[in-house]
């Protein structure tokens, strides 16, 4: 299980650090291309600060062993931006939901899992 976990928490770290990354890296109307809502830069900008963030978090407490409490709550903040981002994917092609409902629920796999290891 925890190795399970750990690979788990390495992917999802990488997404969210490079999602965040690309947040700050593309044009504003290339992120506009295919959503079906219309967001603000500023907005579009602190959903790239907190994926960074948060794809840190689900690494390196856990990694260094300092504030291992970090790693659920993390898994557990970014799973409020999947399903802020599952909503908005509903509001287009259905298809374009299905890959944050998955990931939200695999951060909800990390939630529980390094939850239940830290409270032991």
């Amino acid at each position: 299980m925890n190795i399970l976990l750990w690979i788990v928490q390495i992917l999802l770290g990488l997404l969210f650090v490079l999602s965040g990354a690309m947040k700050f890296i593309m044009t504003p109307e290339q992120m506009a291309a295919g959503s079906p809502v219309s967001l603000p830069l500023w907005f579009i900008r602190f959903i790239g600060v907190c994926e960074i963030l948060g794809g840190i978090g689900l690494v390196l407490p856990w990694l260094t062993g300092i504030k291992r409490g970090l790693t659920p709550l993390a898994a557990s903040l970014l799973v409020v931006i999947m399903i802020g981002a599952t909503v908005i994917g509903f509001m287009g092609p259905i298809a374009t939901a299905i890959l944050p409902l998955i990931v939200g629920l695999l951060l909800v796999f990390v939630a529980w899992g390094r939850g239940l290891k830290s409270a032991a």
